[in-house]
């Protein structure tokens, strides 16, 4: 890394896990229990695809999922020493997940891209403009409020332009709104690129799975076979590995992402 001239930090959903933010087990019972016990829901993330019968249950679920993964700091501090490692580095970060932790920890955030999306973030379910609104007062108010897995009708979120329901900004289908923000960081992003073409790139992946490894993964074994002078560094719990053609210029290290970061 001390040899690179800049660092592409790609990072998936293994990154949040090893710092804590873990969907099922211990902290799922800890949050959920009640969800749990009603509905036989038996993690977060399937309960958010629960059919709630109604509105003011449905929020009382995603608004304790959204505090609790977004605006509650995460148990480890995996991302502050991933920061430190980036003391003094030229970097950027593109990242699948979408809680917040990179900005949280205290990284540049016209360093950052969230390809898809922000818990932070609400836009119109329609949707009816590209625009997204920051949710975290109206959050609080929810899970401050809700009583027996309700929350109060008046805190149900609807758009500010057309009065359609409110959604999470979360890429899920093609009503994934991109707002400017969304598309500010994608420029800056491709010109980090763009201008360092040719150097020597240390691209870092770090907990990247194949869910969607078209946003991260698949573009930086592209880039690292274009660029001779670039590196691929991949470390995620067994799923660490790369195509024969940059196994030169790799390194793969299938092991537990904090203390490897921890050590560093």
């Amino acid at each position: 890394m001390s040899e690179a001239d800049a660092v592409v930090i790609g990072a998936g959903s293994g990154l949040s896990t090893a710092a804590g933010f873990t969907y099922t087990g211990r902290r799922f019972r800890q949050y959920f229990s009640d969800f749990a016990e009603k509905y036989g829901i038996q993690n977060m993330y399937t309960g958010g695809f629960y059919p709630f019968p109604s509105p003011e249950e449905y929020w009382a679920y995603w608004s304790r999922y959204i505090f609790i993964n977004r605006y509650q700091d995460a148990p480890q501090p995996v991302y502050e020493a991933l920061l430190k490692l980036m003391q003094n580095k030229d970097y950027f970060v593109i990242t699948t997940n979408v809680d917040h932790c990179f900005q949280k920890a205290g990284f540049d955030k016209h360093r950052l891209f969230y390809t898809q999306g922000d818990y932070g973030l609400f836009q119109c379910s329609e949707p009816c403009c590209q625009k997204t609104y920051d949710n975290e007062s109206i959050i609080r108010q929810m899970v401050e409020q809700q009583r027996d897995m309700h929350i109060p009708s008046e805190l149900i979120p609807h758009c500010p332009v057309c009065g359609k329901p409110m959604t999470m900004n979360l890429r899920a289908d093609d009503k994934f709104v991109e707002d400017e923000g969304w598309h500010r960081a994608a420029e800056r992003y491709e010109n980090f690129l763009r201008i360092r073409a040719g150097q020597k790139i240390l691209f870092l992946e770090l907990g990247v799975g194949y869910n969607t490894p078209v946003i991260i993964k698949y573009p930086f074994w592209q880039m690292t076979a274009k660029n001779p002078h670039s590196t691929y560094a991949c470390i995620n719990q067994g799923e660490a590995a790369c195509p024969v053609e940059i196994l030169h210029q790799a390194i793969c290290v299938n092991g537990d992402l904090a203390a490897i970061l921890y050590c560093l």
